[in-house]
């Protein structure tokens, strides 16, 4: 796609931002939900009745790494288009005026309130309660994973911004002002990690029957608040995007580590 095209197709999303949300978001539970369905009735009842122990981890271990190594390379293709005149760079600032122009202040007051499902205050009291929860129900070592995953992004990110040092978006709505760099997303990591890691932790504890609500609640989550900064201005699409690709790289790590160590207590 030309340049021109690619900035008037960033100034066409701006212009219909929320209903192309919308459609998104319900694209994204429709595809959650049917393979979170279609994995729990057909795929992993034939594969634990067909094949070893061993199959199945390295089944889960392939699917695990194979989404590490797409989030890597999605991140390390968007940050290698940072610079000033590139064309991402010139999406981001089209796409970012386009939705100051044309979004109304009702939405972007709606946006206001979600985009706190991504605070670092609420995550943390998430962390503590969901900790105690799985503590006292004899989850001990889950409850560890549970902490390390939260704490080990709340690390990252910050290092990962000192790093690229990207300008945030400048906006004029008065809603939210944020300080510090933009590259990733702090948000959308921690809301990726963190509600992701909390459908992980329902598929290891409770019934079957809210495994795929729990994954598709997940993403509802993760997405929204992603969205939510995109809305606000306070950080271009690509940082967004780069927020998703982080979270989920580092979410892999993580719940590959869980069933490692799972599989290898219970040999």
């Amino acid at each position: 796609m030309s340049a021109e095209a690619s900035l008037a197709a960033a100034d066409w999303a701006g212009r219909h931002a929320l209903p192309l949300f919308l459609m998104l978001l319900g694209a994204l539970l429709l595809a959650v939900g049917a393979l979170g369905w279609t994995w729990q009735k057909h795929v992993w009842p034939r594969a634990q009745a067909g094949l070893p122990q061993p199959a199945l981890l390295l089944l889960g271990v392939g699917a695990g790494f194979a989404v590490l190594v797409g989030a890597a390379h999605a991140f390390a293709e968007i940050a290698e288009q940072l610079g000033d005149g590139h064309q991402m760079a010139r999406i981001d600032e089209a796409l970012s005026q386009s939705i100051g122009l044309h979004v109304d202040r009702a939405t972007l007051q709606c946006f206001y309130l979600l985009t706190h499902l991504g605070d670092a205050w609420l995550l943390s009291a998430l962390a503590a309660v969901v900790a105690v929860l799985l503590w006292r129900r004899g989850h001990g070592p889950l409850a560890l994973a549970w902490l390390l995953a939260l704490a080990g992004n709340a690390l990252l990110i910050p290092l990962l911004k000192r790093i690229f040092e990207r300008v945030r978006p400048v906006h004029e709505h008065g809603l939210v002002n944020e300080a510090g760099w933009s590259f990733p997303s702090g948000h959308t990591a921690g809301a990726t990690v963190a509600y992701g890691m909390l459908a992980y932790l329902a598929l290891r504890v409770l019934p079957p029957r809210w495994h795929v609500p729990a994954l598709m609640g997940a993403a509802a989550l993760a997405f929204t608040v992603g969205s939510s900064r995109v809305f606000l201005q306070v950080h271009f699409a690509s940082d967004v995007v780069a927020g998703f690709a982080c979270g989920l790289a580092w979410l892999a790590v993580c719940v590959l580590s869980v069933e490692l160590s799972r599989r290898h207590r219970l040999r």
